[in-house]
């Protein structure tokens, strides 16, 4: 891999001089003389290194091990690494209970977090190391926000655990919980599933939302590209910790802003790698976030557009057979990327490596006789499982993930709850039967608030053999590990008096994704006349700060002024009455 250390012309005008140049700032130099930097410490350019390891999950808990290459990386640059931590909430362990409600709201608060520490000290580049699913985002939100040079570096994804000559995932632990509950799974099965899925270090091991988003930022130009693909215990992640200090360096020392490689054409790239990659719902609530703070135009109409024009080239979990480990062994993101820029599906973009995006894609390797990454010509679906809805029930859009065998249309009696535990409780008590359209309001951003993801749910009735025999609908979002005929997103959410708070058990609802419709048969008018939303959860804190601020699901769930940055959705004819 081409990149260089040494700095391509000496740094001038250093926001860090603020901290370290003149007498006045003799204090702060005192300061820092006291935490051991020294006169050349204080003369190069200062580069925060944000760490959101934590020890509560596999999905970050290597990180703190990773740290020490990326700094040797920055000094043999000619940089000054200085550490911060942030938070993380991991998905995984948080699922199905309060602490859910926490998950997209650390997603505001970790980039927030970064933007202080790095203002606080006006230090002049930053490398974000990243694992759980929130985290990935945030760092990217971050980068854009504080416009200063920097990348982002993830940790990893996990092994498989084993059990019975079976590789596992998270998604078949939550998957066990539901054939326990219809009788398919004994005590002693579903405690040796559980002991067996997550064998140590690194995120989710599916192309659920963390693996997506980390695809993402590499099609982006955010994370070098290759840097993410290796497995967190693998050898090669040390170099490319090291790697990645070298490249931030350099960035550091040229002055390119992160921000500059968040544009239009990288933003769709990362969008495409979503749809072929079969990747998670949750990047259309990320990525209008990043275009968000980065102010680059940017609609969920794109993933709409994509889905019936880009094929599903990787055969990944939770749709498909394999894990991310599978995907590093087969050629990784690269060879992801090489087969969709032959097929001239994506464009040409920088990259915070110092080359385009498809200079790095020509250095791809691919194993002989690999099985997870297929062709464009032969696909393992024609068509992506991303559809952006409208209609009766979700005026501003709504987003499907179908089953794996890409249905598109169903229609069924409603059964309406408020709340995901209420939900739940139903699927565990086997009320949900075939052909249902399961309901889940009063759980989107605000209402909620935090908009949690239905894992819990979706998995109990996937593990009950009902996946893509039950559609389910929810103004809250999905795990990337969701599978099924599955809506979220709707939008408006209940609690700002969307018709989604209307629906009453018993309605029959009718999805079309051709039609790009949601529809109920029932007169939204004459009951929207006696209708008053039920009030966001108070649950104190910021928590009731976030549902005071957060904009709607279409436009990323963000807390930042959105209407001067981004567009109105594009309710096409087919899409809107």
């Amino acid at each position: 891999m081409t990149d260089s250390s040494t700095p391509s012309r000496p740094t001038q005008g250093k926001r860090s001089d603020a901290i370290t140049k003149g007498a006045a700032k003799a204090p702060a130099r005192a300061m820092l003389r006291g935490a051991g930097f020294t006169d050349k410490d204080m003369a190069q350019p200062m580069v925060a290194v944000i760490n959101s390891w934590t020890s509560v999950s596999p999905c970050n808990m290597h990180l703190q091990l990773l740290a020490e290459p990326i700094r040797k990386g920055l000094r043999d640059g000619g940089c000054t690494p200085i550490d911060f931590n942030t938070i993380a909430v991991t998905d995984g362990i948080a699922m199905g209970g309060e602490g859910m409600r926490a998950s997209l709201i650390s997603r505001e608060v970790i980039t927030d977090s970064i933007e202080l520490a790095v203002k606080g000290h006006s230090l002049d580049a930053a490398v974000i190391m990243v694992g759980c699913d929130k985290t990935i985002p945030a760092a990217a939100m971050a980068l854009a926000r504080l416009d200063i040079p920097g990348l982002i570096f993830y940790g990893g994804t996990i092994m498989p655990g084993n059990s019975k000559g079976k590789d596992l995932s998270i998604q078949d632990v939550f998957e066990a919980v539901g054939a326990h509950a219809k009788g398919d799974m004994s005590d002693a099965e579903l405690d040796e599933v559980e002991r067996a899925a997550c064998p140590g270090a690194g995120a989710c091991g599916g192309q659920f939302t963390a693996n997506t988003m980390a695809m993402a930022m590499a099609f982006m130009g955010l994370s070098p590209m290759g840097s993410g693909d290796p497995p967190a215990i693998s050898k090669e992640k040390g170099l490319e910790a090291q790697r990645c200090g070298r490249l931030a360096a350099k960035l550091a020392h040229d002055g390119t802003s992160a921000k500059s490689f968040i544009t239009e054409t990288s933003l769709r790239n990362a969008a495409i790698s979503v749809v072929a990659s079969g990747g998670s719902t949750n990047a259309v609530l990320h990525l209008p976030a990043i275009a968000a703070e980065a102010g680059v135009p940017f609609s969920i109409e794109i993933f709409d557009e994509l889905t019936r024009t880009v094929p599903v080239i990787t055969d990944l979990k939770p749709g498909g057979q394999y894990l991310a480990r599978d995907l590093f062994d087969a050629g990784g993101t690269r060879l992801v990327g090489k087969r969709l820029a032959e097929a001239g599906i994506i464009a040409d973009s920088p990259t915070v490596s110092g080359r385009n995006l498809f200079a790095e894609l020509d250095d791809f390797a691919e194993t002989d006789g690999q099985q997870v990454v297929k062709t464009v010509a032969a696909p393992v679906k024609q068509f992506g499982g991303l559809r952006i809805l409208y209609g009766d029930l979700a005026p501003e859009g709504a987003v499907l993930k179908t089953a794996a065998a890409g249905a598109l249309n169903f229609t069924g009696p409603a059964k309406v709850f408020d709340g995901e535990e209420a939900a739940f409780a139903a699927v565990s008590d086997r009320q949900i039967v075939a052909g249902d359209v399961v309901i889940i309001r009063y759980e989107g951003p605000r209402g909620g608030p935090g908009m949690r993801e239905m894992l819990a749910t979706t998995a109990a009735l996937a593990g009950q053999g009902l996946a893509g025999d039950v559609a389910l609908i929810t103004d809250g979002r999905f795990s990337g590990a969701s599978h099924g005929f599955v809506i979220g997103h709707v939008s408006p959410e209940a609690a700002r008096g969307g018709p989604i708070g209307l629906i009453q058990t018993g309605d029959i609802v009718t999805i079309d994704a051709e039609a790009r419709r949601i529809d109920v048969d029932c007169d939204f008018d004459a009951r929207a006349k006696n209708f008053t939303p039920r009030a966001p959860n108070k649950m104190g804190g910021v928590f009731d700060k976030y549902a005071r601020l957060v904009s709607s699901a279409a436009i990323g769930a963000v807390t930042i002024e959105t209407d001067a940055l981004m567009p109105s959705p594009n309710k096409s004819k087919d899409g809107m009455r």
